[in-house]
Order: C-alpha cells, then structure tokens, then sequence
C-alpha cells in the first residue's frame, strides 16, 4: 500500500481503474439509482477528501470511491431510461420518423442494416400536446434500394425496446452505438440527401469509388477479400466467412490491431530501407496510421484499433512498461469515458485492447522462451505476434464464443506472414487503377495468386473434423484465466528487473 501511496503513477492507475471499475460493474448488473442519489454521494465524498486531506490513506480512499461513482454516474445518464423517458413511453407504436443515415451502412448477404439519427412529432397521452422525440433508430431493409450516409430518410415504423435474445445482449449490441430503439419499417421514403458531416460523407463517397474499383479488378470472393483487408468491409464473403471462422482468422477481413501492426510494419520497413531517424520514423509511422484509419471510414471499431497500434508503438519509444500501462488504462478510460457501454458489451474493443496487452507484456516473454527454435525457422516476427495474440485473447474468445479452434495456431502462422504483400500490392494496384486500368489488371493477378493461397489453407483446415470444437467458458474461468496470465507476466517481468 505504501508503494501506491507514495507513487503518483500507482494512484492515477488506482483512480482510473476505479473509474472503469464503477462502468463495469454498473454495466454488469444494470444497477439503477435516481441522479440525486449519485449527487448526494458526490458531494459527500468530496467533503470527505477535503475533510481528510492531511491523511494520505483516507484521501486516497475517498478518491477512489468518489472515481467509483463517477464510473457509476457516466453509465447511468447513458440509459434512455434516465434521460429520454418520452421515447421509451412510445415502445410499441407505429410512428413516421424522419431523419438521415447517421453511420455507415453495413451490407450483409441478407439486407442491410441501418443507423437513423432522427425524430418524430407526436401526440402525448397525458398532458395532449404535441412534443418532439429524437433518438437513433435502427432498422433492416433489403439489399436495393440502398441507402448511403447522409440520406434523409421518413419512415413509417413499429417502435420496439431491443430485448436480449437467448445469450445475446442485443439490447447492450445496439446502446454501443447509442441506439435504444428498434424500428421495424413498412415504408421508407428518401426525402434528401444533405445530412450528417460533410468530412465523413467524402470518406464514404470515396470507399464507395474504391469499392468500384476492386470490384473491377477481383471477382467475389475475393473483391470483398481485399476490401476487408484494406478497409474491413465483411459483406460478400458468403462461406468464406464460416472458414475463417471455423479456423480463427476473421481478424484478418475486420480492421483490428492486427492490420494496423501490418501498416506499422510496412512502414517500418520503408523507413528502415531509407534510413530514416528513429524519432522521424515514429511521426511518419503515426501519420500512416492516422490516414489509414481515414481511409477504413473511422469508424469507432476503425478509430481504437488505430489508438491501440499507435500505443504499440509509444511503448517501444518510451520502453517502460510502468508508463506504458498508464498509458494504456487512461486510453482505455478516455474511450470508456465516451462510450461506457464498450467496456463490458463491445468483444471487437474487448480484443483489441487485450491483444495489444498481449504485444506489449507477452511477446517478449515468448521472445524469451523460443529464440534459438525462431532463428532457426526464420518466422521470428510473425510467430511471437500470432503467439502473443493467441495467449492474450484466448480466455476471452472462450468465454463469448465457447468454441475453440484448434487448427487457429498453425493457420495463422501459415497465413499471417504472406497479408502485409496481399494489403501492399492491392493498395498499389488499385492506386494504379486510377491511372492505368489495363496494367492495374495484370497486376491483379499477383494479389489474387496470393489470396487463392490464403483461401486454399483455410479451406483445408476448416474441412478437417477436428477443426472446432465447442467448449464452455464461464465468466468466472476466464477471470480465473487471466488472473494466472497476469500472475506468469507479473513473475517474469520481477525475474527480469532482479
């Protein structure tokens, strides 16, 4: 207790934790208190801390509870319940909403799904007097017509409170995104075009012309194949999409900390081969990430995976894991502190932060462990990362998925190292398609040789019957499993320092 106490980096991790701490648990048993409650307990801790200021421990203590509820008060005002009860009364009723296309749509083989920032004007049954609710609206259609970000829509549809269905908290899927009602449309009418934020409308506009592009230059599956690589596109991968599962590579079709590692990665080796400054080399390699995640869309998912290969690279430069992990925690607390519900109910941030946990604390121990088998098979990078992720994230995929791949570790070892030429030759190819069209085709070939490749492994694996097998994971096992994780860091981190 001493060594937190007289630390400044111990306290501010125990303050943030603390903040993560009141979410999480907030998150998990869907507590519920009135705001004048949390006020009250606000000011009395205050009072306390300032109370006690002269004694370290109580101070410290008070703290700690006083970021426990502010944890607890950041989840709370996120539920409609507490701060949009008109449009919960309205659950259950059809009504004509009008509003624009608020994100990205996402295109599946079924239909598509959208995100509809808008509001209606109706008719309150107590006080009879019209009022205006918003909200965002989410809602399913066909494959055509389509809807583009910015569209403005009016939609006549049934209001519907997201429930859970069987083990999935599809209610706690769509509060990510900050939507709490399910809109079951009987007629869409496209009434404008001119809403949401002109920057992200160019990014869209330009996916959509690059997505022309690769469509031009690949068949499916593989056009949708080198669109999830380049900017995580899933749609179009039809049985593909199961292989990869089945075999435990869908991170590599889903813009992740991995593809961002291999943008690192690609740069690195251009700023090595040039002989480019360290400090220079770390800017440059930042500004590639920040343009890559433009080019993805920036979308959340697109936005953390950047955040947490940017922290990769800050813990090399820095190189010391005490500031790296306040580092990581305050991240974690200023995304969290955004969006609440992403810490307990988001697997794709949940993934990407653990796995950048796994570069930075497990990849050196595994560096450790297999050097001389790694110089001797010449796979040393892309073994230790796959190897590291692996360990990191296993617990976790146990406990949301409860199956178990078995053939993933030898898959991706076998896959992993060819991505960072499939992700360059099709960025340039289709950079080149915009300037000359026949040789971008030619050139194409090499892409698709390369993906044929990836496809022919996976396929293979996948069909073996020993592939998957589906494995119970409680949540206090994965707790468990972790904790022995840290223990085994923890005890190679102290054996190295001594």
């Amino acid at each position: 207790m001493n060594k937190i106490l007289t630390s400044k980096s111990r306290t501010f991790f125990v303050y943030c934790f603390s903040f993560l701490l009141g979410v999480f648990l907030f998150s998990i048993f869907d507590w519920r208190f009135s705001f004048l409650f949390i006020v009250v307990c606000l000011v009395v801790l205050f009072s306390f801390v300032i109370i006690f200021w002269h004694n370290i421990l109580l101070r410290f203590v008070f703290f700690c509870l006083l970021f426990f509820v502010f944890g607890s008060l950041r989840y709370l005002v996120t539920v409609p319940i507490n701060n949009n009860k008109n449009l919960v009364s309205f659950f259950g009723e059809t009504e004509v909403v009008e509003g624009f296309v608020s994100s990205e749509p996402d295109i599946r083989l079924d239909g598509v799904r959208y995100i509809v920032s808008a509001q209606f004007l109706s008719e309150e049954k107590t006080k009879q007097k019209r009022i205006t609710i918003k909200g965002n609206f989410y809602f399913k259609s066909g494959l055509y017509p389509r809807y583009k970000y910015g569209d403005k829509l009016r939609i006549t549809c049934l209001l519907q409170k997201p429930e859970p269905v069987e083990d999935f908290r599809y209610d706690k899927y769509l509060a990510r995104y900050g939507v709490f009602v399910d809109c079951i449309p009987s007629q869409i009418d496209k009434i404008g075009e001119n809403g949401g934020s002109f920057f992200l409308k160019q990014i869209f506009a330009l996916k959509i012309i690059i997505a022309g592009k690769i469509n031009t230059l690949w068949h499916e599956p593989y056009a949708s194949f080198m669109a999830g690589l380049l900017y995580g596109y899933r749609g179009g991968l039809g049985t593909l999409n199961d292989l990869f599962s089945r075999t435990g590579v869908t991170h590599i079709v889903a813009i992740s900390g991995y593809n961002i590692t291999i943008v690192s990665t690609i740069l690195i080796a251009f700023c090595t081969r040039f002989y480019i400054p360290r400090k220079k080399a770390f800017w440059l390699i930042v500004f590639g990430i920040f343009v890559f995640v433009i080019f993805a869309g920036a979308s959340a998912s697109v936005v953390r995976a950047g955040i947490m290969g940017v922290l990769v690279l800050l813990t090399k430069q820095i190189g010391r894991k005490a500031n790296v992990a306040n580092v990581m925690v305050l991240t974690v607390t200023l995304m969290t502190l955004q969006n609440p519900y992403i810490l307990v109910w988001d697997v794709g941030f949940q993934l990407s932060f653990i796995s950048t946990l796994g570069l930075i604390y497990i990849v050196p121990i595994i560096e450790k462990y297999f050097a001389k088998m790694l110089e001797i098979f010449g796979v040393k990078e892309s073994l230790v990362t796959t190897l590291g992720a692996i360990v990191a994230t296993l617990p976790l995929i146990l406990y949301q998925f409860n199956r178990l791949s078995i053939v993933s570790p030898i898959v991706n070892i076998l896959i992993l190292w060819i991505l960072p030429w499939i992700m360059f030759s099709g960025f340039l190819v289709v950079v080149l398609s915009f300037v000359f069209l026949p040789l971008a085709q030619v050139l194409s070939w090499l892409a698709f040789v390369m993906m044929k490749y990836i496809v022919v492994v996976v396929t293979f694996f996948a069909n073996l019957s020993f592939a998957v097998i589906d494995l119970k994971f409680s949540l206090w096992t994965m707790f468990f499993s972790y904790f022995l994780i840290i223990f085994w860091v923890y005890k190679n981190i102290k054996k190295k320092k001594i």
